[in-house]
């Protein structure tokens, strides 16, 4: 997933399988994917893109869904609790999870010229903070990594 969402593709099936899979996490769990947050995250999985509560409820309203904030930051709430999406903490936006079906620690990887947002999975426990965490008897619950850079085709046109 990781190179293809820095590669031109049909985001259709992004949508559809990252929807797919959300109902199909949410009707194990006994969750309940409402209308409005199936739209968050389709909305969230059209283009690659973090995205700002607000520009999301700029299509909800544009959409009939709703227009008040709190519609927007409930959804959000729901798809960032049970991991079907992410807060990317540097641009105070959100991004659609990619790895659904795996427990992960996400690393994101931040295009600073197109604003594409690609997840990559990593494992905490290993590499320097891993390491860290051990000396100092520290148990890791939860790492947020972001990179800021340049995408492949930004990069090539730069």
């Amino acid at each position: 997933m990781t190179q293809q969402a820095f590669q031109a593709h049909d985001h259709k099936s992004c949508i559809a399988d990252g929807v797919a899979a959300a109902a199909q996490s949410c009707a194990a769990r006994n969750l309940q994917l409402t209308k409005v947050r199936q739209r968050v995250l389709e909305i969230l999985l059209s283009d690659h893109k973090a995205m700002g509560a607000y520009e999301i409820l700029d299509v909800l309203r544009a959409e009939g869904l709703g227009s008040q904030p709190p519609v927007a930051y409930r959804a959000l709430e729901f798809l960032t609790k049970h991991g079907f999406a992410h807060r990317i903490e540097r641009l105070n936006a959100f991004i659609a999870c990619s790895h659904l079906n795996d427990p992960h620690a996400p690393i994101f990887l931040i295009c600073r010229s197109c604003n594409r947002v690609v997840e990559a999975e990593s494992d905490p426990a290993k590499g320097e903070i891993g390491r860290a965490a051990q000396k100092s008897g520290f148990v890791i619950e939860r790492a947020v990594r972001e990179a800021e850079g340049l995408c492949p085709e930004c990069a090539d046109a730069a």
